[in-house]
């Protein structure tokens, strides 16, 4: 008798599970070259894109969405239709959003099947409660906030979705007037993610706007929170570049990379001798952290020179869209020049350009600009021209001007915010740009918005001075640690 293989049947579970609805969720407008500006949104990593559209006739929405839905196929994108059942199905949409009036979630679950997200707009506890009893997958819930496009009938705010956070199990995603200096609230509510249009796709950058919302739901992960990548050089006596940088971040709680550009031989006396590393390892430097690591933020410092800068603008170019901060390093306090000559006119033209926030010094506000700082009119006429360069914010810090507060300015292009400390008399200042860049780097990297970023890195840097202990026979370091130790870190 001849012995068989027992027989083995496969099982293929065709259940599969929607995606876990977490992050940005971008809605779509009316308006032109729609697929040209979500493309660049999606660079930034969006994970939500729903596309809503009730103007067009019934072939030019279903070509739309077809475009819009191999697009986000590309970059990994969930697309979701809303309210039209037909149209999602004809486009297997990954899932399909009702309002109250717009449809039967049951009905829409037996036509798309148990793998496609289904969500439902509420207002109050008892919808909630319904679409989770319907079997929903996650529920809108808003406004939020006034809007100037439609009068609002329901607006439970985030106090409403507070009270309603604990008695949903669904995931809620927030809508109504959402923005990046509003959101954090919303989020400290309990969303799971926000719902935008204006903030992101009225945006002259969406990549940039998407990316600083994207950014906001770290402020919910544990510590270390966020992460930064510094692309400067390194410091010998360790009170500025790579090494200022990384004991910030890693001080402030994120997780820091580098990327060095040149090696000094220094202390707090100045820089004895410079070696630019080859613009090709610092390319592959580059490479291989963007490749693998889930970085943030980056934060540039010393680059020194034309090629290296031209390196980093192209490989930066082959990465998705990440907030850079760019600290223009140009020269040390001892005088030595950080930046060679030659390499000034490139980053102004392909460096300024691609920054989120440009955080020079008067003397190196002076040296990009051609213009002559005296006072704070002249740090706000700077930041203007350098918003005029490219910049999307800048922060011209005043702690050159001879007297009066150290006041530092941030311009958006709309308004200047003064951050005004107390003026501190003392020769231990050595690292405090690096520090302060990287700061505002890492609290953005944890979630905060830019202004509350600058702001809570002034406290930081005004702090690290004021506890600067002596060291060194020159220009000697600030204190990151005690500094961090005041930074109020919350659980």
């Amino acid at each position: 008798m001849t012995n068989k293989a027992p027989y083995m049947r496969l099982v293929v579970n065709r259940e599969v599970s929607p995606p876990q609805l977490k992050g940005l969720y971008l809605i779509t407008d009316q308006g032109e070259r729609l697929v040209e500006r979500v493309s660049a949104a999606l660079t930034a990593g969006v994970p939500f894109l729903q596309y809503r559209n009730k103007e067009r006739d019934p072939a030019k929405r279903l070509a739309e969405g077809l475009e819009l839905k191999q697009l986000c196929a590309s970059f990994g994108t969930t697309f979701i239709v809303n309210d039209d059942l037909a149209l999602a199905k004809a486009l297997d949409a990954d899932g399909l959003h009702l309002g109250q009036d717009d449809g039967s979630l049951v009905e829409a679950r037996r036509t798309l099947g148990p793998g496609k997200l289904i969500g439902v707009s509420t207002h109050t506890l008892a919808e909630a409660q319904q679409a989770e009893a319907d079997g929903a997958d996650y529920i809108g819930f808003g406004a939020m906030y006034q809007t100037n496009s439609k009068t609002i009938e329901y607006l439970p705010g985030a106090e409403g979705l507070a009270a309603i956070r604990a008695r949903i199990r669904l995931p809620i995603v927030a809508i109504g007037g959402i923005s990046r200096d509003n959101a954090c609230r919303v989020i400290d509510a309990g969303a799971d993610a926000v719902a935008v249009i204006s903030a992101v796709l009225g945006s002259p950058d969406p990549a940039m706007a998407a990316a600083e919302l994207q950014l906001l739901f770290n402020r919910t992960r544990p510590y270390p929170r966020g992460s930064v990548l510094t692309i400067a050089g390194s410091d010998s006596g360790g009170g500025a570049g790579i090494q200022g940088d990384l004991k910030t971040i890693a001080l402030l709680g994120s997780y820091g990379a580098s990327v060095i550009t040149a090696l000094t031989a220094q202390n707090t006396r100045g820089v004895a001798a410079i070696y630019g590393i080859p613009s090709s390892f610092v390319a592959e430097q580059l490479e291989a952290v963007l490749a693998d690591l889930p970085v943030d933020v980056i934060k540039t410092g010393m680059l020194f020179s034309a090629d290296t800068i031209a390196a980093i603008v192209e490989k930066l170019a082959e990465h998705g869209r990440r907030l850079l901060v760019v600290d223009p390093v140009m020269v040390a306090k001892g005088g030595a020049h950080l930046m060679e000559l030659d390499a000034v006119s490139t980053f102004r033209e392909q460096l300024i350009p691609l920054s989120y926030l440009l955080t020079p010094n008067i003397p190196e506000a002076e040296q990009l600009t051609g213009l002559a700082i005296v006072n704070e009119e002249g740090m706000e006429q700077a930041a203007r021209a350098l918003k005029d360069m490219g910049a999307k914010h800048v922060l011209v810090k005043g702690g050159h001007l001879p007297a009066g507060e150290a006041v530092d300015i941030l311009f958006d292009g709309a308004a200047f915010r003064r951050y005004p400390a107390p003026r501190i008399f003392t020769t231990a200042t050595h690292g405090t740009g690096c520090s302060f860049a990287s700061a505002v780097a890492t609290f953005l990297a944890q979630g905060e918005p830019l202004p509350l970023a600058v702001a809570k890195a002034k406290e930081f840097i005004t702090a690290a001075i004021r506890r600067a202990t002596p060291m060194g026979k020159g220009h000697g370091p600030v204190n990151h640690f005690l500094a961090a130790q005041e930074t109020v870190i919350r659980d």
